[in-house]
């Protein structure tokens, strides 16, 4: 773990994110920030629903805007950051990491960039942060890659 000074920027849009969350079951708001290979920054939160099947996690709402934004192909590094949104502030002291659902669909993205994607997980207070390779995070993952076999 390091402090988020190494990547203040895209942690601080991460969790600038979280607080635009719609989380009225679980109150865990959680924000996610991608940066393209040119800088630009596409943003996502989570979006709980009464169907709780029927939410969307802050990474998959990203990848999406960054896929309409600049392709995931694109995609150089992603910043995830949750906690409790109260009064317009994000805390939290627990370092918030990806689901293996959006560890998977962010593979897809690296794999399609061709490059190791860079994972920087933060806790909501933004004072900690974990920074991995998604080749760490979903060791043989299944992805494109593994497609091309299929004729």
């Amino acid at each position: 773990m390091s402090d988020a000074s190494s990547n203040p920027s895209l942690v601080e849009r991460a969790r600038e994110a979280a607080l635009r969350a719609y989380a009225p079951y679980s109150r865990f708001s959680v924000g996610c920030a991608i940066e393209s290979v040119d800088g630009e920054v596409a943003v996502g939160a989570n979006m709980e629903n009464a169907c709780y099947r029927l939410g969307v996690c802050a990474e998959i709402a990203a990848l999406t805007a960054a896929q309409a934004a600049f392709g995931l192909d694109r995609v150089a590094r992603i910043a995830v950051s949750g906690g409790s949104a109260e009064h317009g502030i994000l805390s939290g002291e627990s370092v918030v990491t990806s689901c293996g659902g959006c560890r998977q669909s962010i593979l897809e993205a690296a794999q399609l960039a061709g490059r190791d994607v860079e994972v920087i997980s933060s806790n909501g207070n933004g004072t900690q942060t974990r920074v991995d390779r998604i080749s760490e995070l979903i060791p043989h993952g299944f992805g494109p890659a593994n497609l091309k076999d299929s004729g």
